[in-house]
């Protein structure tokens, strides 16, 4: 590859990232005007799972790590600890895990879903791992059924939402030629 050719496609990587994490940053704050609607349906992890297929897993490990940040710092949405924590380290892995997996696995579509489901079990276990180590630096309690209530049951919409749109996403993306290559 031409210096000039992979400065293009980082130079491009930028600017989709960019523009994914201005929706992770806008999107919630719609969604909390309509009150919990932003913990059911999920909007933040919309735009970093997108930005791992589309950008790769760096792109997508820094917009995951760095959205719930930026908004907790600017809109006080999520509160930093112990919510905004256990997000950074869930969204971080969504953008890397759909990054390294969509290199990894065929690029037909029902591998597209593969991928989304097991970064999504793998975020979800990792924001349970992070969520049990702030309960005990915090001496409290942190059982298996508010793991599950929590971070599975209230987020079923959302977690819905995100199989139903992520994949015709991505393949529209791939069939406007507006996906860079990974």
């Amino acid at each position: 590859m031409k210096a000039s050719e992979f400065l293009r496609l980082r130079l491009k990587k930028l600017t989709y990232s960019a523009m994914f994490l201005a929706i992770a940053l806008l999107l919630p704050q719609v969604f909390h005007q309509f009150g919990d609607l932003g913990r059911v349906l999920l909007p933040m992890h919309l735009p970093v799972l997108l930005c791992g297929f589309v950008c790769g897993w760096p792109w997508g490990l820094a917009v995951g790590l760095v959205s719930p940040i930026i908004s907790s710092a600017l809109f006080g949405m999520p509160p930093l600890f112990p919510v905004g924590v256990a997000m950074i380290f869930e969204l971080a892995a969504y953008g890397a895990l759909t990054g390294l997996l969509i290199k990894f696995l065929p690029k037909k579509i029902p591998y597209i879903y593969i991928n989304l489901i097991l970064s999504m079990i793998a975020g979800r276990l990792v924001s349970g791992a992070a969520l049990f180590i702030i309960a005990g630096l915090g001496n409290t309690e942190f059982s298996f059924s508010a793991f599950w209530s929590g971070t599975i049951v209230v987020a079923i919409p959302g977690i819905v939402i995100q199989i139903l749109l992520i994949p015709p996403l991505v393949v529209a993306l791939r069939r406007a030629g507006l996906k860079p290559d990974n």
